[in-house]
């Protein structure tokens, strides 16, 4: 792991916000498993608004709808499902920084994340500059472009999301006789 992704950890460690996200997880009943809920719903949301986005692109999905009105009604979904998700992660991550940032898979997850957001504000600031942007015939090439990559790493984020506890659990196995 680089050095700066581990110091982050141990900066969290016995901070205010771990102490805060321990708190909720043990303190308010029922509270880890209604924010989980929370974040895989934000998944389902991402995952259901990017996709169908990309797959508009592609012209595999909707073709009732031009990508502009697609990307109106998507996008506002996306942005609230992020924030929810970075809420939601963001207990789990302060509660056990050390877990996340010693985890490459975590770094890798970020990254992935990173890029997907970026895509997409790419996207939307362009669609957003002038009405009809990706329909134009000379950028529907790179706006197939776009959607196949962006397809591509948010499938990575939830790929890595999920080997994130499979890595720890392989990395250091429980012996049980």
């Amino acid at each position: 792991m680089p050095e700066f992704f581990t110091q982050i950890g141990t900066f969290i460690s016995g901070s205010f916000f771990q102490s805060w996200a321990l708190w909720a997880l043990t303190n308010i009943p029922g509270f880890p498993p209604i924010i989980q809920t929370v974040h895989i719903l934000g998944i389902a949301v991402i995952m259901g608004s990017g996709v169908l986005l990309n797959l508009r692109i592609l012209g595999l999905a909707v073709p009732s709808q031009g990508i502009t009105e697609m990307t109106n009604r998507v996008i506002p979904y996306l942005y609230v499902a992020l924030i929810s998700n970075l809420v939601s992660g963001s207990f789990f991550v302060f509660g056990r920084p050390t877990r996340y940032f010693n985890n490459p898979v975590f770094a890798w997850k970020m990254l992935f994340l990173f890029g997907a957001i970026m895509l997409t504000l790419y996207f939307v600031s362009m669609h957003r500059k002038k009405a009809g942007y990706w329909e134009q015939d000379n950028r529907k090439g790179l706006a197939r472009c776009i959607a196949l990559l962006s397809l591509g790493l948010w499938i990575m984020v939830s790929l890595s999301g999920r080997w994130i506890a499979y890595l720890e659990h392989l990395q250091y196995p429980i012996w049980s006789f």
